[in-house]
């Protein structure tokens, strides 16, 4: 007994504070998942392979991972990467370009980042080029050192992969396709996407160059599962320098997974989104209120963060509004009400209003309509309200058609929490009809 205990080493608890928070804070940034995928072993052969293919033997490929959020696309590929960079032939040769539907919105974009990935800026310098094509392959020539037998091979990892089919002519896939069909450079174009009927997104000409070789992947994750990994992202490794406040906090962090108020909270997010990033920004706020006074997790620190995390950004608008703006909204909940869903104007929502003002015969909402107009323009500008057709000018603006960008129970929470709301506005928003 008294060697074990000679062997453990004891921190101020600031340390191990400071230590938990450095930990826990790496792993949920830099979105740290299983090195090795389960139940992925013939998804990840076949990756693999196809991989290796191009990196070794220099022959091009295009391969689609296709599966639901959270299936684990992004694991097995990096899993895949880990693995055949760890020979080291490929190590020196294989080169990477990552691009991102969300990030790279057009093709004039993922040229640029193309060119930044690979590092080609000064070749590029002030050439000024007719097409995407020829500077692309511009670029792919730069890369040479001598024949296709010393070609470097480039990876192209395409996240997100149905967004770029939405790029004006689908210019970057065809003619990434195109080169990797080609017997120009050793190129292999991968994409991620979670849409099943990708290939019928994409251009006649696309899909002719597309290998048509598809990993389909499907998400095994059930509740217990989720919870076991929740326990796990939070726990710390048996390498934490304090065994004892090891031990401590993560037979904590077990009590709190056991928790019902805590499954409740895990359930909803669990039921919502059963993404790990959208898990790791839940648990980073619940790290942030770990201090020396309060020195582990607790199942407060969950809630508050879920309803951070859950908050209706559009329901928290509403809570700022002035009482004739908030009246406007209850005008036009009551006009979608009673002409279910369709689309109204500045004068029947001003109608209706002066409905409201008449029955409660109250001055105090008495307001004339250019004050009136100028709030609605402030609901649209809060994109509150949106016009049916934008590009029709001609209309007066009190006669535009709008829509109304909220649901009733978003309306209904914000008279709810609206900080000091008259009763009568109250009641005629909480009335079934106007």
């Amino acid at each position: 007994m008294s060697k074990r205990k000679g062997k453990e080493t004891h921190m101020p608890i600031g340390e191990c504070i400071t230590q938990v928070q450095s930990i826990l804070r790496a792993r949920f940034c830099s979105q740290q998942l299983p090195e090795r995928p389960k139940e992925m072993e013939s998804q990840h052969k076949h990756l693999l392979e196809l991989l290796r293919r191009t990196a070794v033997h220099g022959e091009s490929n295009s391969v689609l991972i296709v599966g639901p959020r959270a299936a684990g696309k992004t694991m097995l590929l990096n899993s895949v990467l880990r693995e055949l960079l760890e020979e080291k032939e490929v190590q020196k040769n294989l080169l990477q370009v990552h691009l991102n539907g969300l990030l790279q919105t057009d093709d004039r974009i993922a040229l640029k980042e193309i060119t930044r990935q690979l590092h080609l800026e000064n070749v590029v310098g002030e050439k000024v080029f007719g097409s995407f094509a020829e500077n692309l392959v511009f670029l792919l020539e730069a890369l040479k050192k001598g024949d296709r037998s010393s070609s470097r091979p480039v990876l192209f990892i395409l996240d997100e992969f149905d967004l770029f089919a939405h790029h004006k002519n689908q210019t970057l896939l065809y003619n990434l396709l195109d080169v990797s069909q080609s017997a120009q450079t050793p190129v292999a174009v991968v994409g991620l996407t979670c849409r099943l009927d990708i290939l019928e997104l994409l251009e006649k000409r696309v899909k002719s160059r597309f290998s048509h070789r598809q990993i389909h992947l499907l998400s095994s994750l059930n509740f217990q599962l989720y919870l076991g990994r929740v326990q796990a992202q939070l726990s710390l490794p048996d390498s934490f320098p304090d065994t004892k406040f090891a031990r401590e906090w993560n037979s904590s962090v077990k009590t709190l997974c056991k928790d019902k108020a805590v499954e409740g909270v895990l359930q909803r997010q669990f039921n919502s989104s059963k993404d790990f990033r959208s898990l790791h920004a839940l648990l980073m706020l619940c790290l942030s209120r770990v201090t020396v006074a309060n020195p582990s997790i607790k199942p407060a620190d969950l809630l508050d963060a879920s309803s951070l995390c859950m908050a209706d950004a559009k329901a928290n608008i509403l809570h700022g509004l002035s009482i004739l703006e908030l009246c406007l909204i209850i005008a036009m909940k009551h006009l979608n009400d009673t002409y279910d869903g369709e689309p109204f104007n500045l004068q029947m929502v001003y109608n209706e209003f002066k409905k409201f003002l008449q029955r409660k015969s109250r001055s105090i909402y008495n307001f004339d309509q250019p004050v009136v107009m100028k709030a609605f323009e402030h609901l649209q500008q809060l994109e509150l309200i949106r016009p049916v057709d934008s590009s029709v000018a001609k209309t007066q603006h009190e006669y535009q058609l709008m829509r109304l960008m909220l649901d009733h129970c978003q309306i209904m929470e914000a008279l709810q929490k609206y900080p000091q709301c008259p009763t009568d506005v109250r009641q005629w928003g909480m009335s079934a009809f106007g």
